[in-house]
């Protein structure tokens, strides 16, 4: 070997050992108490170690896939990486850019109607419920492992673009332009890349105030699960077309084997925290936010999404709780709605934030799935067995998760026109009633063709091919 070639190996078991290393002490969060895991349970501990590989998974995307000169969308949570409360409904897709350049997204999309508030079409293919893109400088959600990242000015977002405001081409097709300033002379879809802001970083005040995009991230949600097609988009930043990358090395690999470590690392340790602490899910203590502790078997206050409660889509307004279900007990939850969002869901997930089955059980809704009682009240039903009713959620099993329903409004109400929810626990042979007397029984094959339906779907939201 030459003396390059052993220097590189050294330094190459080295960073290997360090990932090693790193990924141990990310492993730590799955039952050091410390860290602050869920309780202990054959169960938890099961899946902890299966979100911990889900962050393996996807920060090995990150390190060594990620290029910001030559970008690519990639899906940010999956069936595969579910975390953070996920939404069932969704596609998360991000893009690392360096906001300083010149991107376009070109993306093809079936009948959009919908998106103009035009009814939507029935029984076609058809394009997503809802698609929104978000444009942003720092780092994604977590990655820090620490809590400070949720200090205001952290994160900058430096432009949003939803469905509502997309100009779609007759044949389909859209082009959005991403830049710093928007040309002169352009007239097509825009998002900047760079927002100047007064304030301060929080924790480098020398940073000029141009804040430049890192990321451009977003979601498309399905509410037709039988009809909606997933859009597939390109990015192309713009002047470096056919330019090749460079060719791997050493230096490289030592340097994305750590960030890979850290990746991890960092968020196993964050969301432990952020579940804990700010959202008080086991209990108010120092440092959970007024209002936000997650209720057992009810509801925090319903809040506009943010750094301080972990970021999530900007047009959203969100509740959070926790179930907590004996055997012979379910919840049923009421959502009254004053002004129509552009989406509704409805999401459980066990207590790492992993959601909950949601291709071959019933893990989730939304409001193209669920049934409105007659009074305009959409009620659902929580329980570990099928009650045979409408809007019923599955628990798999689990004694206690994550209740997250989720609205969506391009433009955000007056918050006197916001959506209410509450809950109570009933005992399981007891749910109809608290039912209207309308509420239809649901058989074992309406069930079955329900849940059939959710498989193909997510088969081809996610395909890998």
């Amino acid at each position: 070997m030459t003396k390059n070639t052993n220097a590189a190996k050294a330094a190459l078991r080295q960073a290997w050992d360090e990932m090693i290393n790193t990924l141990q002490e990310a492993r730590d969060a799955i039952d050091d108490p410390g860290l602050m895991p869920p309780p202990a349970s054959d169960r938890n501990l099961a899946e902890g170690y299966r979100y911990l590989m889900g962050f393996v998974h996807s920060a090995v995307e990150r390190a060594f896939h990620d290029d910001p000169q030559r970008p690519q969308f990639r899906n940010a949570l999956s069936p595969i990486t579910r975390a953070t409360i996920d939404n069932a409904d969704a596609i998360y897709f991000y893009a690392h850019i360096d906001g300083r350049n010149t991107y376009r997204i070109h993306g093809e999309v079936g009948d959009s109607r919908h998106w103009r508030g035009e009814p939507a079409v029935t029984g076609e293919r058809k394009a997503p419920h809802y698609l929104i893109f978000e444009v942003s400088s720092g780092g994604l959600s977590g990655d820090t492992g620490n809590l400070q990242e949720l200090r205001p000015g952290t994160r900058t977002q430096t432009s949003m673009l939803d469905c509502s405001r997309i100009e779609v081409n007759a044949d389909g097709s859209f082009d959005i332009l991403l830049a710093p300033e928007k040309p002169a002379d352009y007239t097509g879809n825009f998002m900047s890349t760079m927002k100047v802001v007064n304030r301060p970083h929080p924790t480098d005040p020398d940073m000029p105030p141009e804040r430049y995009a890192s990321y451009i991230s977003g979601r498309q949600l399905f509410g037709d699960w039988e009809c909606e097609e997933a859009i597939h988009m390109e990015i192309t930043p713009l002047g470096a077309e056919g330019l090749p990358a460079p060719a791997f090395n050493g230096a490289s690999a030592a340097q994305q084997l750590r960030e890979c470590g850290d990746i991890v690392r960092g968020q196993m340790h964050f969301w432990n925290a952020f579940w804990a602490i700010p959202m008080g899910t086991y209990g108010e203590r120092p440092g959970t936010l007024p209002g936000m502790a997650f209720k057992r078997n009810g509801f925090n206050n319903i809040n506009a999404a943010s750094g301080a409660t972990g970021g999530g889509m900007s047009t959203n307004l969100y509740a959070g709780g926790v179930f907590e279900l004996e055997p012979d007990e379910a919840l049923i939850i009421e959502n009254h709605i004053k002004q129509q969002p552009h989406y509704i869901g409805f999401q459980l997930a066990n207590l790492w934030g992993e959601s909950l089955e949601y291709a071959n059980r019933l893990g989730s809704l939304n409001g193209s799935q669920t049934q409105v009682d007659a009074d305009g009240v959409i009620r659902l039903v929580v329980a570990h067995r099928d009650p045979g009713v409408p809007n019923w959620l599955d628990t798999s099993g689990q004694r206690e998760g994550f209740l997250t329903p989720r609205w969506a409004y391009s433009e955000r109400p007056e918050e006197d026109q916001w959506p209410s929810i509450s809950a109570k626990k009933v005992r399981f042979d007891e749910i109809r009633e608290h039912l209207p007397a309308a509420t239809p029984v649901v058989s074992e094959a309406q069930r079955r063709e329900q849940v059939a339906i959710r498989q193909r779907h997510v088969q081809r939201r996610f395909r890998q091919f």
